[in-house]
């Protein structure tokens, strides 16, 4: 039996995002398999999604669950950034919501055969573009010592980088390093033995650093979002979901940027591209986070944080 994704905060991503005129636009930036647009699609029947993937094998899985949406789906196989970068609204009309799930679904971790879990005896690859250059197994051995550390550092928040690079390097003299679980016997091994039965696997926030640096993950986040309120219709809103520090502090800091905006003149506004950014109003004070409930019932909810703005005036 086929095990369906169960999309994060359904309720609140209505709430806030909604509701939406009549043949209203919704950018699902992250269609993944399509829980999130589904639930949109069946609460508007005359809402039209336009949703975004660069994993075509989790694609045909969207497809598949949207099928019986017809006409009203546009699925395409491309980075969020590139599409609402280049967005033309001769093609598609101005959306009314855009949606960033930031989180990696349950397919990558269980059926993707690409390494992200460190639970599974998996090549080590990590690409949701698997026509990508550049491999988990790539990082870990060529990358040098200092830079490797650094990695796992800043996008893992491991405070035992600098011993987890030393024992990968130190390995891959012996032998090229292929595997998650010998990765992850590796991490294991070199970090503290009270670190190796902590509230989580020893091997998270490394596994976590090198899917990031794969994928560039994180440098896509800000420009998205600019270029998401750009495309914007006024009055339109953007929610972005993220699952740890490092992906809600760029949200964050982006709405702030964004919404300072809309104390400003056109008299005053200097000639600078983020000057000619739209204004946003944030609408969630604080994140919002899932309920007992839901984490009960969805184990992956229980890092979410959601937040959500919404257009204020169209760009200078």
């Amino acid at each position: 039996m086929e095990i369906r994704h169960i999309p994060v905060m359904s309720q609140e991503t209505l709430d806030y995002l909604g509701p939406v005129a009549k043949d209203a636009v919704f950018i699902d930036c992250t269609c993944g398999e399509g829980g999130h647009s589904e639930m949109f699609l069946r609460h508007y029947p005359q809402l039209r999604l336009i949703g975004l993937d660069r994993d075509a094998s989790i694609q045909k899985k969207a497809e598949k669950r949207l099928a019986v949406f017809g006409d009203r789906v546009t699925l395409v196989n491309t980075w969020f950034d590139t599409f609402l970068e280049e967005y033309d609204d001769t093609t598609f009309p101005r959306p009314q919501v855009i949606l960033f799930d930031l989180g990696i679904s349950s397919f990558h971790y269980e059926e993707s055969e690409r390494g992200f879990s460190f639970r599974k005896d998996e090549p080590l690859d990590m690409r949701l573009d698997t026509h990508g250059n550049l491999t988990a197994a790539d990082i870990v051995n060529s990358y040098p010592e200092e830079r490797l550390a650094d990695v796992i550092y800043h996008y893992g928040e491991e405070r035992y980088s600098r011993r987890i690079a030393s024992a990968v390097c130190r390995r891959r003299k012996e032998r090229r390093i292929y595997s998650s679980q010998d990765l992850s016997g590796i991490i294991t091994s070199a970090v503290p033995k009270k670190y190796r039965y902590g509230r989580i696997h020893p091997a998270t926030r490394t596994f976590q650093a090198l899917r990031i640096e794969v994928n560039g993950e994180l440098d896509r986040i800000e420009r998205s979002i600019e270029h998401a309120v750009q495309i914007l219709e006024p009055g339109g809103r953007l929610g972005a979901i993220s699952f740890h520090s490092l992906e809600d502090r760029i949200v964050k800091h982006t709405f702030k940027r964004l919404a300072k905006r809309s104390s400003y003149s056109p008299e005053r506004a200097q000639d600078t591209d983020d000057e000619r950014l739209p204004s946003i109003k944030i609408l969630t004070k604080k994140p919002v986070i899932p309920s007992k409930e839901e984490i009960q019932g969805n184990a992956p909810s229980r890092s979410a944080k959601f937040r959500c703005a919404e257009k204020l005036h169209m760009e200078q």
